[in-house]
C-alpha cells in the first residue's frame, strides 16, 4: 500500500518551505548569495554565476554577467573551468587546474567556493520550487559582501546549520551522501562511514547497493532519495513530476527540505574535487566520522560493535 502525502505539501512555496523548516540554513543561503568577492579587474563572481546557471538552465543567482564577445584569456579559462565543475567535476583534469592557476595564481583559491554556491544555491532552489511549487521570488540580498574573508565562514554556517537538522533519519542521510561522494567522485567522501547510520543498521552491503538502486532490493523510500539526489547533481534544470512525487510520497516536508540541503552541504566536496585536494585520510579500508549535536564534524572515530 503506497504512503499517504503529507497534507503540508500543499501549503508552501520552495521559499516558503525553506523558510519554515531550515531559517538558519535560509538565512546562511541568502548571505552567501549576496557574497560577491572582488577579483580586481576580471568581475569572476558574475561571470561564475552566470556560466554555471546557464550551464543548467536554471536562474542564476543576483548580479550574473558574462562578456558578450569572446573574452581574454583569463575569462576564458574560468569559463572552461565553471562550465566543468558545474557539468561534472570528477572530470576537471590536471591541464584545466594548470591553465586556472597560471591565468588566477594564488586566486585560486578564492575562486573554488564561490564556484561552489554559484553552482549549489540555483540547485537548491530549483530542487525546492519542483517538491513545493514555485516561489514567487526567491530574497534578493540587499547588501553586498566583497571580502573575501567572509566566505568560508559564512560557507561553515551554512553547514553547520544544515547538520543541526535532524527530520531525516541517519540511514537515509548516508545512503544519498555516499551516493553524492560516488558521482563526484571525490576520494576523501568515499572512504567515510557515518557512524550513527551504522549503529541504525545500514551496512556495506547495502551502501554497494547504491551505484544501482533502481535495480536494488532498497526500499522505495531510498530509492526516491537517491532519484531526487541524481536529479539535483545531474539534470536539476529537469527534475521530473514523478521524481518529485515519489519523494512526496515517502517523505515529510521538513525531510524533504533536509535532504535538499544536505545535497548542498555534500556537494562542498567539489571545492576539494576540482583543485585536486579531495585525498582520502586513510590509505585503505574506511574512516569513522560523526557528526556532533552542534554541527560538527569529527573523524578517526571508533568502528562501531557488529560492522561489516
Amino acid at each position: 500500500m503506497a504512503a499517504a502525502v503529507d497534507p503540508n505539501w500543499s501549503t508552501d512555496s520552495g521559499a516558503q518551505a525553506l523558510q519554515r523548516h531550515a531559517p538558519d540554513a535560509a538565512a546562511a543561503l541568502d548571505r552567501l548569495a549576496g557574497l560577491h568577492p572582488d577579483f580586481g579587474e576580471h568581475d569572476l563572481t558574475a561571470l561564475v554565476r552566470a556560466v554555471c546557471a546557464d550551464t543548467l538552465s536554471l536562474p542564476p543567482l543576483s548580479g550574473a554577467a558574462r562578456s558578450s564577445g569572446p573574452g581574454d584569456a583569463t575569462t576564458r579559462v574560468v569559463e572552461d573551468f565553471a562550465e566543468q565543475f558545474s557539468v561534472d567535476v570528477s572530470a576537471i583534469d590536471d591541464r584545466q587546474r594548470g591553465n586556472l592557476a597560471a591565468a588566477l595564481g594564488d586566486r585560486v583559491g578564492a575562486l573554488a567556493p564561490v564556484l561552489y554556491f554559484a553552482d549549489w544555491i540555483p540547485r537548491v532552489r530549483a530542487g525546492l520550487d519542483a517538491l513545493f511549487g514555485p516561489s514567487a521570488e526567491w530574497p534578493v540580498p540587499a547588501d553586498r559582501h566583497d571580502d573575501e574573508s567572509k566566505t568560508w565562514p559564512l560557507i561553515n554556517k551554512f553547514m553547520v546549520a544544515t547538520a543541526r537538522l535532524h527530520e531525516l533519519d541517519p540511514v537515509t542521510t548516508e545512503i544519498v551522501r555516499i551516493r553524492q561522494a560516488r558521482q563526484h567522485n571525490c576520494r576523501l567522501c568515499k572512504s567515510l562511514r557515518n557512524r550513527t547510520a551504522l549503529q541504525a543498521g545500514v551496512s556495506e552491503d547495502e551502501f554497494d547497493k547504491v551505484d544501482d538502486y533502481r535495480n536494488s532490493d532498497l526500499s522505495a523510500g531510498h530509492k526516491a532519495a537517491l532519484a531526487f539526489a541524481d536529479a539535483l547533481i545531474w539534470q536539476p534544470g529537469y527534475i521530473s513530476d514523478e521524481t518529485a512525487a515519489a519523494l512526496r510520497q515517502h517523505f515529510s516536508p521538513a525531510e524533504a527540505v533536509e535532504l535538499t540541503l544536505d545535497l548542498m552541504r555534500n556537494a562542498c566536496n567539489k571545492v576539494a574535487v576540482s583543485t585536486g585536494t579531495d585525498g582520502a585520510n586513510v590509505s585503505s579500508g574506511v574512516e569513522i566520522y560523526d557528526v556532533s549535536p552542534e554541527g560538527e564534524v569529527e573523524f578517526g572515530l571508533a568502528e562501531p560493535a557488529g560492522y561489516r
